[in-house]
């Protein structure tokens, strides 16, 4: 997700063809982005309320009877529900008003089960399927007992996420109708420990308590699994998807705050804490707490250590590559999570990014591109990937194989050619792009865009984007959007910060690309002074590939944020 490298941009444009705010508009977003790094060098945000987890929430304060959650925090949950009935989809409305008791209706419930497994990745449509099911049973409004195919609870090929998942899901679907076998009681209880979530997932602490209800002897771990779930009740009433994704802001935060220039003292902060949170395989997961490593958090970590001081990060790096190469899948693509888990395209793009910062495993990179054109559809976009907006895997994509670069087969050039064809026609008339073909225009699915147009001929759709996202800037300089990252799969969850990272990243690739204005002003300064900033940059840049060469003048831009040097590492 890193800048390109400047020899292999297209030439600068004139700064005044970009609004006048662009400049303070980007030096606004990064001090917002500064003033969440913590003291540890976290970046963090709370993942907000979710539809799904609050309805399962209530539900199993009833089906369990318990008394161990307080009638207020129950009522506010219910409240919670009540502002969100009309939902943002079929499904959410479905689940919102069976958690009330107002039914939802079979052709409903079938309309929100078809909406979620047409989003979902095609190597999981039937585990979809299955927890669809199951939701509807947990609340109570299940249609005739659904057993589910075979295969969705096959768990040999599943990471330990969707494993405990799909063997909860076995159990609810099985209702009373079968007991539910000791390994698989096994499994769900061990993931269970007073005041912690496993892995930080609540669908599936939630998931595995409401398959434990009726178990005998079980009665003690539902209750202590709901007053933990309690323990993460939001101020709006409801419960989130996860505890936070605190390693996932982090690391993308800090690569936006490296491409635009942000003191290194700060970046070192944050490289630091990674490097605490750095998992023993060598790679990273989604938060702190989790113990799952993921291709999408390693990669960015990866680009950013590299980015930031490839030589002093050397061991971290070279750790965090061996592990992924341990993922790799035999049809050379890279999987979210464990060896022997399916390739997807996005991580696959991901996984290029990082390696390509080391200069080796060319075999290993043309077989993941190849892998990578072979999954495009032929409108340019790629199959479902972590984010909601179509446009996510096409910028990872398109940098992986930047067209700047003469190594790489036809096929590959010929998928970014339809990259750039997609998000010319997905434009907007307000110069944004919406999620899907005809959405309206989001400020994160508009940065995605942006990324890829900073790198064309053609500025005006670049100033188009541009205009379109300072228009949704805060005065405190975050960005508004709307829910983009889906957990579990095609389900949005929110964390707002992610949205202010994705942009200061996209605007960091545009500033890279707006030549500087005509003003000269001497290099040299008085003995003992410290070198100005530049106008308009909100602070000297800190990282190799934005290093400023060495010459006899400074040139001020008028409508970047960044001085625009043509050299340095990518």
């Amino acid at each position: 997700m890193r800048p390109l490298a400047f020899e292999q941009l297209p030439p600068a444009w004139p700064s005044s063809h970009f609004p006048a705010s662009l400049s303070a508009g980007h030096s606004r977003l990064m001090a917002y982005v500064l003033k969440r790094v913590g003291a540890d060098g976290a970046v963090r945000d709370t993942c907000r309320s979710r539809v799904l987890e609050s309805a399962l929430a209530l539900a199993l304060v009833r089906r369990s009877g318990s008394s161990r959650v307080h009638p207020h925090d129950r009522d506010r949950v219910v409240r919670y529900l009540e502002r969100h009935r009309g939902g943002s989809g079929p499904m959410d409305a479905a689940v919102a008003s069976a958690a009330l008791g107002r039914g939802t209706g079979h052709l409903s419930r079938r309309q929100a089960l078809e909406g979620v497994v047409s989003r979902a990745p095609e190597f999981a449509e039937e585990r979809k399927r299955a927890l669809v099911h199951a939701v509807f049973t947990m609340l109570g409004a299940g249609d005739a007992p659904d057993n589910g195919d075979a295969h969705s609870f096959d768990v040999r090929a599943l990471h330990p996420w969707a494993a405990v998942q799909a063997v909860a899901v076995k159990a609810i679907l099985a209702g009373g109708r079968a007991t539910v076998c000791r390994d698989d009681v096994a499994l769900l209880v061990s993931t269970q420990a007073p005041g912690r979530v496993w892995e930080g997932n609540l669908l599936v602490h939630l998931s595995v308590l409401h398959a434990l209800v009726g178990v005998p002897g079980m009665e003690g771990v539902v209750d202590a699994g709901l007053r933990t779930t309690f323990m993460h009740q939001r101020k709006d009433g409801g419960l989130p998807f996860v505890t936070d994704t605190d390693t996932w802001c982090t690391a993308v935060a800090g690569l936006a705050l490296c491409g635009s220039g942000a003191p290194r003292e700060v970046l070192h902060r944050i490289a630091g804490h990674l490097l605490r949170v750095q998992q023993a395989n060598g790679g990273w997961s989604y938060t702190d707490g989790a113990r799952l490593t993921d291709t999408d958090c390693t990669t960015v970590a990866v680009e950013f250590l590299h980015q930031l001081d490839a030589d002093t990060y050397r061991d971290p790096i070279r750790g965090a590559v061996e592990c992924l190469i341990a993922v790799r899948g035999a049809d050379g693509g890279f999987p979210t999570y464990g060896a022997g888990t399916p390739s997807e395209a996005c991580m696959t793009a991901a996984a290029v990014n990082a390696l390509s910062t080391q200069g080796r495993h060319d075999e290993v990179v043309r077989s993941a591109l190849r892998f990578l054109a072979g999954r495009q559809k032929s409108d340019g976009s790629f199959p479902p990937g972590w984010s909601g907006s179509r446009l996510h895997t096409p910028f990872r994509a398109y940098l992986a194989a930047h067209p700047g670069s003469r190594q790489f087969p036809p096929a590959v050039h010929d998928m970014n050619r339809r990259i750039i064809g997609l998000v010319r026609a997905a434009q907007n008339e307000d110069g944004g792009f919406g999620q899907r073909n005809g959405a309206p225009s989001d400020a994160i699915s508009t940065a995605y865009a942006l990324i890829i147009l900073a790198g064309q001929s053609d500025p005006a759709p670049a100033v188009r984007a541009t205009r379109c996202l300072l228009a949704r800037q805060r005065p405190d300089g975050s960005i508004i959007s709307v829910p983009d990252m889906l957990g579990p799969r095609p389900f949005p969850y929110h964390v707002p910060l992610l949205t202010d990272a994705f942009t200061l990243l996209a605007l960091g690739h545009l500033t890279r690309r707006i030549r500087q204005s005509a003003v000269i002003v001497p290099a040299r300064r008085h003995r003992g002074t410290k070198p100005a900033a530049t106008a308009g940059s909100p602070v000297a840049s800190s990282c190799r590939t934005l290093s400023t060469p060495a010459s006899s003048t400074r040139r001020i831009p008028s409508g970047s944020a960044v001085s625009s040097p043509r050299s340095g590492k990518a």
